[in-house]
């Protein structure tokens, strides 16, 4: 496989290179930094515990793994030369020593071997390629491990139709109706709310959680939103009026003139 960091600019998603595999390379930078924001602007603190599911070739791990407390950050990748290579070529044997972050290689979603509960997970670009089942197992899961008061962000691609395949599909993109996501996570006693939040590539930022903590989530949710908003608002830039800047020069080099000459006299 291509693991050279000077290679990946013209590789297409899914080339075996540690930035292509997981999505465009050319915004593996931007992906990551995006999913940092989001979560710390839902609230994330140091001394939460994030489950990165997919967590991939650390992506978006090489930014929590030095901002959580050392044994706060797991990722669940069933890809394990991913992990590698991000450890490799993004974040160095040494920090993950101090860190010490927590992986397993499960294929299905399985969270109970990290035997605690999480107060935050992100799935991003996950569900863009899972079956109705995978999600279902998915689901299952985190109803157990995500904390009651936990916020679960994860991307989906919206579409008019569901995806009733049963196959991974990856490099390709599935779709769900916002309508049937909302079902699939009533099923497992969640809420899910739509955000607005940026994605790059055209995917749908929800906001899942349990049911019963639908009031506090609600109450973030709309701050994001108002935050989000702002962010997008186009401040107004002070013109500088150069002249100004030319007019004091030539006030400065005139004072400077003056006292030489009265020196001189």
């Amino acid at each position: 496989m291509t693991t050279s960091t000077d290679t990946f600019e013209n590789l297409k998603a899914g080339d075996q290179h540690y930035k292509a595999y997981v999505g465009p390379p050319l915004k593996y930078d931007l992906v990551g930094a995006m999913q940092f924001k989001l979560l710390t602007s839902l609230g994330l603190r140091d001394s939460h515990k994030l489950l990165d599911i997919g967590c991939g070739s650390l992506r978006a791990g090489k930014l929590f793994i030095p901002y959580l407390r050392k044994g706060n950050y797991y990722g669940i990748e069933p890809n394990s030369w991913l992990v590698e290579e991000g450890i490799a070529n993004e974040l160095g044997k040494e920090l993950i020593r101090i860190k010490k972050p927590l992986f397993n290689s499960s294929d299905s979603f399985e969270m109970s071997s990290f035997r605690t509960t999480f107060d935050f997970m992100i799935a991003q670009s996950i569900f863009s390629h899972t079956s109705v089942s995978q999600i279902k197992q998915c689901f299952a899961e985190a109803s157990r491990a995500l904390h009651f008061s936990g916020i679960f962000a994860a991307t989906f691609v919206l579409g008019d139709e569901n995806y009733e395949g049963d196959e991974w599909v990856y490099p390709g993109c599935v779709t769900f109706t916002e309508k049937y996501i909302r079902e699939l996570a009533r099923e497992f006693g969640f809420g899910a709310i739509k955000t607005d939040w940026y994605h790059p590539n055209g995917q749908t930022w929800f906001v899942i959680f349990h049911e019963g903590n639908r009031a506090g989530v609600e109450d973030v949710v709309r701050k994001l939103h108002t935050a989000n908003k702002l962010t997008k608002e186009k401040m107004p830039i002070p013109q500088v009026k150069h002249w100004h800047y030319s007019w004091y020069g030539r006030i400065y080099r005139k004072i400077i003139w003056l006292s030489w000459a009265k020196w001189r006299a």
